[in-house]
């Protein structure tokens, strides 16, 4: 019995190379534009709740394209600090940037489903680009994106922005859901195939055609997902339209949390929608790749432990060089971020069990 565990967790190690090596040499890049090209209309929006820190930046970047963006709006959703006063000053300076008010939120709403949703009424773009508000952007990669979905004929394309880390709490906890996505999925295949399996999204990044959306209402039909941008790209790919994800992408970055409980607190709410949703699906992936190594030391296979260690390390350095992240911190910190892997996925249960989910003073 020992003996067949130890060979499914060296075919599951190999299987994650093979992905993260796939992800690694068929890697996509967003086009290019040229100076004088013009593309369809693009209205970037933008949600905020209490992101006076973050704002002023993202805003700061975008005023700084030109071309490419129509309007810029941004919902304000109820915030308790001055996020409505440095928008307002931003939209003084330049004519193309909005801001709502949020309204009360529904009770059968999740607040960021619920600001998407408002902010899609505003415009009549060709393309709607939803961004974080703690999400920078530079370059032109707007229009990159643009000029992506155009010429690969999509429907949505999601961009996992490259993780900002500087402390050693979010060194030994941001890491691990990059490192998931591209060793459990490959991310050509989410373009290329039609299995809503084979399908994932970002939220901190995500543009539609216009005309789509209105088709499908995703935010309205998910609004009260905890993971409406995964539920979302399965949905538009069960509709048969194509979808792309994309990361390790110059020109969009975002620094998520600034410490290790804040980065518990915010993967434990979707970290199971991962792996599709499953407390145990999520248990079973964190015991294979944290304690497989003690199934080879108990059957004294000594060569078969060598082999899935040096599969995992290589795993690591790929997975890690495609979404650019910091290879030496991924491998030196390797048991580490299993640990806090695992402790999003305890804190995700109990929280599950009590029905506690919480994010930015609201229940989820």
């Amino acid at each position: 019995m020992i003996y067949l565990i130890g060979n499914f967790i060296l075919a599951f190690a190999l299987l994650q190379l093979i992905a993260a090596l796939s992800n690694f040499l068929f890697k996509e890049r967003l086009p290019s534009v040229d100076a004088s090209e013009v593309l369809h209309s693009l209205s970037v929006l933008i949600p905020a709740r209490d992101e006076e820190k973050n704002i002023g930046q993202l805003l700061s970047d975008l005023v700084k394209i030109p071309d490419h963006i129509s309007e810029i709006i941004v919902y304000d959703d109820q915030s308790a600090d001055n996020t409505a006063s440095v928008v307002k000053e931003f939209a003084a300076r330049d004519g193309r940037i909005k801001l709502i008010s949020g309204k009360e939120l529904p009770d059968d709403w999740y607040g960021k489903n619920h600001a998407c949703y408002q902010l899609s009424q505003e415009t009549e773009s060709d393309y709607i680009l939803f961004l974080d508000a703690d999400v920078r952007i530079s370059g032109d990669v707007v229009g990159h994106a643009v000029k992506y979905m155009e010429k690969r004929r999509c429907s949505m394309m999601s961009i996992f922005p490259t993780q900002e880390m500087k402390s050693f709490g979010e060194k030994i906890t941001v890491p691990n859901m990059q490192i998931i996505l591209v060793t459990l999925l490959s991310l050509p295949l989410v373009r290329l195939s039609g299995f809503p399996s084979l399908a994932a999204a970002n939220g901190q990044f995500m543009m539609f055609r216009h005309d789509t959306y209105k088709e499908l209402d995703p935010h309205s039909k998910f609004r009260k997902s905890r993971a409406e941008d995964i539920e979302i790209s399965r949905y538009m790919k069960r509709q048969r339209k194509k979808v792309s994800c994309l990361t390790g992408i110059k020109g969009v970055r975002c620094r998520m949390y600034h410490s290790a409980k804040d980065a518990v607190d915010g993967f434990s709410r979707n970290v199971t929608f991962f792996f599709g949703n499953s407390m145990i699906a999520a248990i079973l992936y964190w015991l294979v790749t944290t304690l497989g190594f003690i199934v080879f030391l108990a059957d004294g296979r000594t060569e078969a432990l060598w082999i899935w260690l040096s599969t995992t390390i290589l795993t690591r350095i790929f997975a890690s060089v495609t979404a650019a992240m910091k290879v030496s911190d991924n491998l030196l910190l390797w048991v580490p971020q299993q640990v806090m892997l695992g402790k999003f996925i305890v804190h995700s249960f109990l929280n599950s069990i009590k029905k506690s989910f919480s994010w930015k003073g609201r229940s989820i």
